[in-house]
């Protein structure tokens, strides 16, 4: 990484920082306030930092920076999938999710194996909540071995650390 990636790293940080600061603190409730240690524990998990609104929110940030968001934005639409109850919704998300994430060629195409692809394929024609739940591992487990372990190095969440600190050290 070169010297201007750092830098534009870092302003990506700071400006997140603002948006969130924003976004987030000006909420009446303290309680409902980006806190250094809500942050802190993102790094405990990548299930802890989606477990949090805030979190989820400044992971999807750093995904879209970094032209990588179709991974948790499947996985964010397979969540919502799962909770649909008319069969007719559900068919007609299901041949939505596939062309937009499993088909080959599709705009926000995500990783998966060949043989998962046609299993999918095959589900779509007559889909249960359960038909990308073996994408949706594959896809978990690609952020967990990559993006979130990336986004814990980024200038982004150590800008976000470095912020909440610097707040809490003044109060």
């Amino acid at each position: 990484m070169d010297r201007d990636d750092c830098r534009r790293n870092k302003t990506l940080g700071k400006n997140l920082m603002c948006r969130l600061k924003c976004l987030f603190s000006s909420s009446s409730a303290p309680e409902s306030r980006l806190s250094l240690e809500d942050t802190q524990q993102w790094s405990q998990s990548l299930e802890r930092l989606l477990g949090s609104k805030y979190g989820l929110a400044t992971f999807r940030t750093f995904l879209k920076a970094e032209f990588s968001d179709e991974n948790i934005e499947f996985w964010l639409t397979c969540e919502d999938y799962k909770k649909i109850t008319s069969s007719h919704k559900m068919s007609s998300k299901a041949k939505k999710i596939f062309e937009q994430f499993v088909e080959a060629e599709s705009p926000k195409e995500i990783n998966i194996d060949y043989h998962t692809r046609e299993e999918i394929k095959r589900n779509v024609k007559s889909p249960t909540s359960q038909c990308f739940d073996e994408a949706q591992k594959i896809v978990y487990g690609l952020m967990e071995r990559d993006s979130y372990p990336r986004f814990l190095r980024s200038e982004m969440y150590k800008t976000l650390l470095e912020s909440l600190a610097a707040d809490n050290a003044q109060r």
